[in-house]
């Protein structure tokens, strides 16, 4: 159980140490490319001292006692420091100095790692509209791995806010209350400002209340027009049917009223009036079939007695207007004797 705990503890420790390395710059002094720069290493009382540098474990001085076996005295100061002058990239790398009693025992040490880094050069400040109502800006810099960036808004010559990013998206709000616009990127040794920008964006119009693809809209354009071509032809349709059914009825209203007009104009005729006439147009029976002679010969009575039913029946048929009385045919008189 305790060799697991100090197992555990071990591995903790580890990862503690691993992080913080990790978190450490690798670099402990930093240098622009063409400068001078002095190594920090003092050491009082250097006159019988060995004195040694070394460049990545390589000897670049020695000297002991004013005696210089390697490199040039001028470069290192009284106190045993080192001049490095018109510093280029490949002077970067870990630095130590070892100070050596004259008893060969070591009195002083220092080691430094060192970073060269060349100068950044100015950023070029573009922005873009964006339809999201926005504006991007872009601090462009070749190389920019390594670098910081920074942004500075202003308003009224104001500093509003400043941003750590190589790009910047701000809204046109925002825009319309900043003015301008500066970026910036710097190293451990230098830094550059761009040009101030001034964006021109405009605010979109207000979008539209159906956000439809065109297809779509053609779409619906088309169905709509073919429904609405269809309910004319249905309509059309209809009115011609009501236009016929309500023309044929006005013909039979007309053909009503015609045939009830001339029912009024035509006379009303009795069929006494029919039968009378008939009766006066129509030769009888007497006239026709028998021969004169007999009817010469009938006496008066009976030609009173065959009168008679015909009055009767004259009579009988109701009490309707007379009809013009038929003249009597009489026999000839009897000669008296």
């Amino acid at each position: 159980m305790a060799c697991l705990a100090a197992t555990l503890g071990l591995v903790i420790f580890s990862g503690i140490m691993d992080l913080s390395a990790a978190n450490k710059d690798p670099c402990d002094l930093y240098a622009l490319v063409g400068q001078n720069l002095t190594l920090p290493f003092v050491f009082e009382g250097l006159g019988l001292h060995e004195l040694r540098w070394t460049h990545n474990t390589k000897i670049i001085f020695h000297g002991q006692q004013g005696r210089v076996s390697h490199g040039k005295a001028e470069d290192i100061s009284k106190t045993g420091s080192l001049f490095l002058k018109n510093l280029q990239l490949s002077r970067a790398g870990i630095y130590q100095a070892d100070v050596v009693n004259p008893n060969r025992t070591l009195a002083k040490t220092w080691n430094g790692s060192l970073c060269v880094l060349d100068k950044v050069a100015k950023p070029q400040l573009t922005y873009i509209c964006v339809k999201t109502s926005a504006v991007i800006l872009n601090c462009n810099v070749a190389n920019p791995q390594g670098l910081t960036f920074s942004w500075t808004l202003f308003m009224d010559d104001k500093t509003l806010i400043s941003e750590t990013k190589q790009t910047l998206s701000i809204s046109l709000a925002q825009q319309k209350v900043v003015r301008s616009f500066t970026c910036s990127v710097a190293n451990k040794v230098s830094k550059e400002k761009s040009d101030t920008v001034r964006p021109t964006c405009e605010s979109p119009p207000p979008p539209p209340l159906f956000c439809l693809k065109s297809q779509t809209v053609l779409a619906v354009l088309a169905g709509g027009a073919g429904l609405i071509l269809l309910l004319l032809v249905i309509i059309i349709t209809l009115c011609c049917r009501y236009r016929r059914i309500k023309t044929q009825m006005r013909r039979r209203d007309q053909e009503g009223l015609r045939m009830l007009s001339l029912n009024k104009l035509e006379p009303k005729i009795s069929p006494v009036y029919e039968t009378m006439h008939q009766t006066e147009d129509a030769p009888t029976m007497s006239q026709t079939s028998l021969p004169k002679d007999c009817c010469e010969n009938v006496t008066q009575p009976e030609a009173q007695t065959e009168n008679k039913p015909a009055q009767l029946s004259a009579d009988a048929e109701g009490q309707k207007p007379s009809p013009v009385p038929k003249p009597r045919t009489k026999g000839p008189k009897t000669p008296n004797i």
